[in-house]
């Protein structure tokens, strides 16, 4: 038996897996679904990942020649050097009833290294577990987060300054940045543009939940993600509680 191969190139049938939002002079390259099997906790789980990129828009140009003239762009883009972020989706995102989100912002320290300076390995690994135990929902990977928004390098002045005393918010101004400069807004775009029926967040922060409602995302409520408090980050967890005004709940700092 004769296989005849197909004469399509394969860079034809990606671009149907790229959507584009376009808001101003700029467009936002959505990536995916992409099949992803994770390890979590003994188990494989299948997620869908997707990626994004936010560009300036080409003027004039149909949506195809620029998913095509931004594929030719890349090897000169130098992405490398900068972050991009991404999502997990777990189950049926765009129709279930019920969804769960969480907006996690990249801990080099914490997510990778299982730093116990701060909580966010811990929430990262949980928040994924709450989503695919509850069926349907979301995590965005920020990863233009680090820090609460001031960089790699940056953290790790910063933590020389906690070592010194300051606590984390004080750290953050010490360096002349502002205690929290994280943006939201390229994760709810493409939160907007993979559902439209109403989220709940997982999360502890204020400022996640008042970004979601004041962009117009459909979000219906909040849930916390309190957990692996130690005498590592005790200090950490009082005072975004206490300067950053994070909601208390479900465990107790003693």
């Amino acid at each position: 038996m004769i296989i005849e191969k197909s004469t399509e190139s394969p860079l034809n049938k990606i671009k149907e897996k790229v959507q584009i939002v376009t808001h101003g002079d700029r467009s936002t390259f959505i990536v995916g679904p992409i099949n992803l099997p994770v390890q979590l906790d003994g188990e494989t789980v299948f997620f869908k990942w997707y990626s994004w990129l936010d560009v300036q828009m080409i003027e004039g140009m149909q949506a195809e020649n620029q998913v095509e003239e931004l594929i030719k762009s890349l090897p000169q883009a130098n992405l490398a050097n900068n972050q991009q972020s991404s999502v997990l989706v777990y189950g049926d995102f765009e129709h279930a009833e019920d969804a769960l989100i969480r907006m996690h912002s990249i801990c080099h320290t914490g997510d990778i290294f299982g730093s116990k300076r701060c909580d966010c390995g811990f929430q990262l690994k949980q928040s994924m577990k709450m989503i695919s135990e509850h069926g349907a929902g979301a995590l965005f990977y920020l990863a233009n987060h680090e820090g609460r928004g001031i960089g790699l390098f940056s953290k790790a002045l910063a933590y020389l300054l906690q070592e010194e005393g300051l606590d984390t918010v004080e750290a953050n101004e010490q360096l002349g940045f502002l205690d929290d400069s994280r943006n939201y807004d390229e994760a709810i775009r493409v939160l907007k543009t993979l559902r439209q029926l109403p989220v709940t967040l997982i999360t502890n922060n204020p400022n996640k939940l008042k970004a979601l409602q004041s962009s117009g995302a459909n979000v219906s409520g909040r849930i916390p993600l309190w957990g692996d408090i130690s005498r590592y980050n005790k200090h950490y967890l009082e005072t975004k509680m206490e300067r950053a005004g994070h909601f208390r709940g479900g465990y107790p700092i003693e």
